[in-house]
């Protein structure tokens, strides 16, 4: 038996069947074609081609947009099927927005369930040291280590249907068992409920009383408040959605402006040997 071998065979295509050459090729005259089109004829064509759907034009606006959705991720690295907001990359925004002189607010969008505390009150320090106004909105749920976040903000709102849920702090992976460990956790437990209640108008026994109430979650301790019960216990300032939201940072941002500047120079030194500064 004999081949023909690669040289002299035929070139024979399978009908119905395109070669990856004449897909790259239909592909190109597709893009091509979209520059001759108009925009609404543009964005019809990018839907039935590529199955993508554009975005209406952005303008330009003085606010910056944070969400922090998923799970807050900290100093370990979660498995890839996990949802994670790096506070690594959330702190740099931060700086980025505070020396802008282009944005002059920030809104803080939060879908969490929670995740590493240090990680959270890192952002909520972080939130809580800026000049600029911001405000923060509660969507879905704002569990765990979001809600020192969500009360870092200059103004709280919540959904009438977002959860927040507040529970004592868990510790994960090797735990030693000696009272140093729980003296260590009572401690970090303790930096969580007074940044809270220094940022809102619950108390520290009320907070504390809902961390370790019993008979409400199943398979845990703690509290779920939903919409106006957050408000009611002064945790958040008022149930609302995005343009609530807006229309306060606005605000916000009108009364900063009404505000004198303070003055941060530096007072001079003396050269002169003269007295020391107070």
């Amino acid at each position: 038996m004999y081949y023909r071998s690669g040289r002299k065979r035929l070139d024979l295509v399978t009908p119905g069947i395109e070669t990856p050459t004449q897909k790259h090729v239909k592909s190109q005259m597709k893009v091509e074609s979209f520059a001759q089109l108009s925009e609404g004829e543009a964005a019809t064509q990018a839907i039935t081609a590529f199955g993508e759907a554009r975005t209406p034009p952005q303008t330009v606006s003085n606010v910056h947009v944070m969400s922090i959705i998923g799970q807050i991720e900290g100093h370990i690295i979660l498995p890839p099927q996990n949802k994670t907001t790096k506070y690594e990359h959330v702190i740099p925004q931060l700086v980025a927005v505070e020396q802008n002189p282009s944005i002059e607010g920030l809104l803080v969008v939060l879908n969490t369930v929670g995740g590493d505390v240090e990680a959270g009150l890192a952002i909520a320090e972080m939130i809580d040291t800026m000049s600029k106004p911001s405000v923060s909105l509660i969507l879905g749920g704002g569990h765990s280590i979001a809600l020192p976040i969500a009360v870092s903000c200059k103004y709280r709102f919540i959904a009438s249907t977002a959860t927040v849920t507040i529970h004592p702090l868990r510790l994960s992976g090797l735990v030693i068992g000696v009272p140093q460990t729980y003296e260590y956790l009572e401690k970090m437990q303790d930096r969580v409920i007074k940044f809270v209640s220094e940022h809102s108008t619950i108390t520290q026994e009320k907070l504390r009383e809902l961390m370790f109430r019993t008979g409400e979650l199943v398979r845990d301790v703690g509290t779920v408040l939903v919409g106006v019960d957050a408000v009611t216990l002064g945790l958040i300032d008022e149930v609302g959605g995005l343009s609530d939201a807006l229309r306060v940072l606005e605000k916000l941002i009108k009364e900063k402006h009404a505000k004198p500047e303070a003055d941060n120079s530096l007072p001079e030194i003396p050269t002169d040997g003269g007295s020391p500064l107070k």
